[in-house]
């Protein structure tokens, strides 16, 4: 039987965080889907359209054979069922991601209680690391050398003209 697992987020952008449970999970797992949601939840909209988060997502991928990524509008359960995933993959960096997390596991629980929700906390050299945060480092121009693939950097770079050495 074929495992597959969706990693979703909205990724705006991809850090290193991001892809490190990207790679732990297609390690556990025979097929990983990285769901990149549009999220509207975000208030004031993303730094990255959807199409380009989808873009950088999958150049940032490209060297884990199991991993496909695809964009999502719907409901998470719902693309869940959709792409054939028996478990989504969150990863945890600190409490307030537990908080939010355990809210978004109990709700998906309710609406879909066949998709199990599992958690990989992230490595320590990234626990501290957010898209917001370097959405924030780009954009007063300072060295995001290991913060984001070396695709992001170099987007970022283009668009804010910040470091990436």
């Amino acid at each position: 039987m074929i495992r597959t697992a969706l990693v979703p987020g909205t990724f705006d952008p991809l850090t290193s965080g991001h892809l490190e449970i990207i790679e732990r999970s297609a390690q556990i797992f025979d097929d990983i889907i990285v769901g990149v949601a549009e999220s509207p939840r975000k208030g004031v909209g993303t730094m990255f359209t959807l199409e380009e988060r989808v873009e950088l997502a999958a150049v940032a991928c490209r060297g884990i054979p199991n991993v496909e990524v695809r964009a999502f509008r719907n409901l998470l359960v719902d693309f869940a069922h959709e792409v054939g995933a028996a478990a989504i993959v969150k990863g945890l960096r600190v409490v307030t991601d537990f908080e939010s997390e355990f809210q978004q596991s109990a709700l998906n629980y309710r609406m879909s209680p066949d998709l199990e929700t599992l958690f990989i906390m992230s490595a320590p050299e990234h626990m501290y690391l957010s898209s917001s945060l370097v959405r924030e480092i780009a954009q007063l121009k300072g060295n995001l050398m290991g913060f984001v693939p070396p695709n992001v950097g170099a987007v970022l770079v283009e668009r804010f003209g910040c470091t990436y050495e």
